[in-house]
C-alpha cells in the first residue's frame, strides 16, 4: 500500500483545482490524456531544473539549498509519476479480468 504525505496530497489537490473546469471531460473540460501529458511534462521540467541546479553547484556556483530543493522536487515528481503509472496499470489489469 502506498501512502501519500500530506504535503504531496495538498500539492496534487492544488494542481487538480487549478486545472479543473467543473465540467466532465469531453464537454469542454480537460480530458485524462492531456492532464496526464501535462503532468509528465511537468515532471520532466522539474528533472531538468534539478539537473541544471546540480551542474551549477558542481561548477562552483549555485546555492546548496536550492540544489537540494530542486532534487527533492524532482524525486517527488518521479515518485508521483511511478505511483500514477502503477495505478493505471492496476486499473487496466482489473478491466482485462472483467467478464463481458
Amino acid at each position: 500500500m502506498t501512502t501519500i504525505p500530506a504535503l504531496r496530497a495538498a500539492q496534487a489537490l492544488a494542481v487538480y483545482q487549478s486545472t479543473d473546469t467543473g465540467q466532465p471531460a469531453g464537454q469542454g473540460g480537460q480530458d485524462f490524456g492531456s492532464l496526464l501529458s501535462q503532468s509528465v511534462n511537468g515532471a520532466i521540467a522539474t528533472g531538468n531544473v534539478a539537473e541544471t541546479q546540480a551542474l551549477s553547484a558542481l561548477s562552483g556556483g549555485g546555492d546548496l539549498t536550492q540544489v537540494v530543493t530542486a532534487v527533492s522536487q524532482a524525486e517527488l515528481a518521479l515518485q508521483t509519476t511511478v505511483a500514477v503509472r502503477d495505478r493505471v496499470l492496476q486499473a487496466y489489469q482489473d478491466i482485462i479480468k472483467m467478464s463481458i
